[in-house]
């Protein structure tokens, strides 16, 4: 199943309408309607000049794809005046036993590395999910907060 996947970076002004509607389908699908939190996702932060687009299609056996995984860098200056920031992660509830969260992370984290070297990375990350960030090298810098109503930690990692 995972080797029918394919990767796409993008900034805001290159993606297709079809894959902006499916980014914004799967973050209102999970976030929204899922987790029962209501908030405005439009935020204006995803058409920023320097915001990039990590998501993830699989590509079924009749060539139809589906978006599975997505995350968007932010520039410093953008959420946090002195950290670039990964935010809105999602893996698509039907893929998430096959761990495409950690794959997501760390092809996130290395496009952070590569166009930001020397930036630390900061996140608010839902509290449940603390210690699938700190496998990935993330430390937590915050008691816990809320965000829209939903348990949160600020975590951040170090990329040199």
């Amino acid at each position: 199943m995972l080797n029918n996947i394919v990767w796409h970076s993008k900034t805001f002004n290159k993606l297709s309408t079809n894959e902006l509607y499916d980014i914004l389908k799967l973050r209102i699908d999970v976030f929204v309607v899922e987790q029962t939190c209501f908030y405005s996702d439009l935020d204006d932060h995803d058409r920023h000049p320097g915001s990039i687009h990590c998501f993830a299609y699989h590509r079924k056996p009749n060539g139809e794809q589906e978006i599975v995984a997505y995350a968007r860098i932010l520039p410093k200056g953008t959420t946090y005046s002195d950290f670039i920031s990964i935010g809105r992660v999602v893996t698509s509830p039907q893929f998430r036993a096959h761990k495409l969260g950690y794959t997501l992370m760390e092809r996130t984290i290395k496009h952070c590395i590569e166009s930001h070297p020397l930036a630390p990375i900061k996140i608010s990350a839902q509290e449940h999910l603390k210690h699938f960030y700190q496998k990935l090298g993330f430390e937590c810098i915050s008691e816990m907060y809320l965000e829209d109503n939903i348990p949160h930690v600020a975590m951040m990692k170090d990329t040199f």
